[in-house]
């Protein structure tokens, strides 16, 4: 395990080095920019390339899924994240719809719409650690390891962060933390830093040689007050991000553009918004962030800030909503900078006792970094260690604690997802969060049931059954109608009690003894489902039919199976997320 982690590891910073290269030079190529200049941070571009490259890469990025849409294969079938995999699929990706993924975020990407590389890396990087764990024929458990180990190597090559990129893995890919898998993550985050520190080297983004930059004062307990507030208002924001990209992708499909054309003209209000605002709006923004973590950085007023914060968050909202390939990390990140920024301004004038604090905007930019990061991305510690790791300061990343923990409970209880859960739950999945819940999917009825079942007739006499079925035979016995239709239940011993029971006379019939006519379990439920039809229906078991419509029986599931093949499959989780041998 540690030695293909490791390998993960190097292939992981090697993708992530290529992917930078291949969009470095898209952008230099599209908007004529020197040899290794931030497309953001530019100052000097052609004002016909702001507002057209977009469109190109719109462009191109719809004559490449109308390609793609010809092909049968791919047709229809979305590409399964880190996050799906490990949720559903035990950690089983495509390598050829993930390749198929980075093309359209470097396109995306390359061509200035406002989408960073991130989710690109991640695919990547988790598609090749997959598919090595698939040619090892691993483990459900093992796999999904390893598949996190893809991830923690595509972050920490991405912000040359070990520790962001492991926790990266053990909060938002794996879904734990678990001391069998801390060995392998750290090892696949620490070699695909290293290779891609070594192949493509990059600024940090904070450059804190210089405290005073951050704190004019010893930090103290009184600053975690502000630090609380910028959280809360951080995930105000992230929760109206998140919205805003739902709002765009209705409207696209309210106005009827084709899929294929709709990317150019996204680019097309993209590269407008920057003509109009600033080039920072467009691509990942890693220049702007730059500039704005800069000690002697630009010095912006409110109301300049206000509306680079809203022409940021419009264009990642469009680029993502027309229908270009990418994520909001770094774009969180940025706006994050800006509103720590904006709070910093503004809080002194609400709160004149604020001025008395030892923090200085660039340390709100920290703060709100990693909050707004948090609200939109999840991941608390995630966040805490990128701060820690780019600023250095130990002070500092106890505010960021406070804040992140702020912002991360307020959207959990007001909201209830991170932008990669609130797709899914716009796709009509549950998933929630990493944590591997594909099992119960598969402990299926259909794989559960008896399927050694006769039933009887309805319309049998009930002296031929209870002959046919005698006490100490099976207790329970299906009817069907005339039809062959799933009737109910017979409970042989209430049978032979009411014939016991008759007065002289009497001749009680079967339909009289049948129970459970419309409760009944169907194959495609899972064990969970199962069991709580069970609750509803008082029986100790039920049959199984194809569907509600049709209703032919083809098997039969007790309770008591049911519910010890669920808790056995509970313990393994159980002792799988504490590392015990399975």
């Amino acid at each position: 395990m540690v030695v293909l982690a490791a390998l993960t590891g190097c292939i992981g910073g090697l993708a992530v080095s290529v992917m930078n290269l291949a969009t470095q030079g898209l952008r230099e190529a599209l908007y004529r920019l020197p040899h290794g200049s931030r497309l953001s941070a530019a100052q000097d571009v052609d004002p016909l390339a702001l507002l057209l490259a977009p469109c190109l890469g719109g462009i191109a990025l719809g004559l490449l899924l109308f390609a793609v849409g010809r092909i049968r294969s791919m047709r229809r079938r979305p590409a399964i994240d880190p996050i799906e995999a490990n949720a559903l699929h035990g950690g089983r990706m495509s390598l050829r719809d993930s390749l198929y993924v980075v093309v359209q975020n470097v396109i995306s990407n390359g061509s200035g719409a406002s989408v960073g590389l991130e989710a690109g890396y991640t695919q990547i990087c988790s598609g090749i650690a997959s598919r090595l764990g698939i040619s090892f024929e691993m483990r459900r458990a093992d796999l999904r390891t390893l598949v996190g180990c893809g991830a923690a190597a595509a972050i920490a090559a991405a912000f040359g962060a070990p520790l962001t990129g492991a926790f990266y893995a053990f909060e938002l890919i794996i879904g734990t933390y678990a001391i069998a898998t801390l060995t392998p993550v750290v090892v696949a985050a620490l070699c695909g830093s290293l290779v891609a520190r070594g192949l493509v080297p990059a600024d940090p983004l904070v450059d804190v040689a210089n405290m005073q930059a951050v704190t004019t004062s010893t930090v103290t307990s009184f600053e975690t007050l502000p630090s609380l507030v910028l959280g809360l208002v951080c995930a105000g924001l992230g929760i109206l991000i998140m919205r805003g990209v739902t709002l765009v992708e209705r409207l696209v499909q309210a106005s009827r553009i084709p899929r294929a054309a709709a990317p150019a003209v996204g680019g097309l209000c993209v590269g407008a918004l920057a003509l109009v605002a600033s080039p920072q709006v467009l691509s990942g923004g890693h220049g702007a962030l730059h500039q704005h973590f800069a000690e002697h950085a630009e010095d912006y007023g409110i109301l300049g800030l206000a509306l680079l914060f809203a022409a940021k968050a419009t264009a990642s909202a469009i680029s993502i909503g027309s229908g270009f390939r990418g994520g909001l990390f770094f774009a969180s990140l940025f706006l994050g900078a800006l509103a720590g920024k904006l709070f910093a301004l503004i809080g002194p004038l609400l709160v004149p006792a604020m001025a008395g604090f030892g923090l200085t905007p660039l340390a709100y930019a920290v703060i709100g970094m990693s909050a707004l990061a948090v609200a939109v991305i999840g991941g608390p510690l995630t966040m805490t260690f990128l701060a820690l790791e780019v600023t250095g300061s130990l002070p500092i990343t106890g505010l960021v604690l406070a804040a992140v923990i702020a912002s991360s409970l307020t959207v959990r209880k007001t909201f209830g997802y991170s932008f990669a859960t609130w797709r899914f739950h716009l796709r009509g999945e549950s998933i929630r969060s990493a944590h591997d819940v594909g099992w119960i999917r598969t402990l299926t009825v259909g794989r559960l049931m008896r399927k050694d079942i006769r039933p009887v007739p309805l319309d049998t006499p009930l002296a031929s059954f209870l002959r046919a079925h005698p006490i100490g035979s099976p207790s329970r016995i299906i009817v069907v109608d005339a039809e062959e239709r799933y009737a109910g239940m017979v409970l042989v011993p209430e049978a032979h009690a009411a014939a016991r029971e008759a007065q002289e006379g009497d001749e009680p019939q079967l339909a009289d003894v049948v129970r459970y006519p419309t409760e009944f379990l169907t194959p495609e439920m899972n064990a969970k489902e199962a069991a709580s039809v069970f609750d509803r229906a008082e029986s100790e078991a039920l049959a199984v039919v194809d569907g509600p419509a049709e209703r032919r029986v083809i098997g039969m599931l007790t309770e008591s199976h049911t519910l010890k093949r669920y808790s056995d499959e509970l313990e393994r989780q159980r002792r799988t997320i504490a590392g015990e041998p399975v």
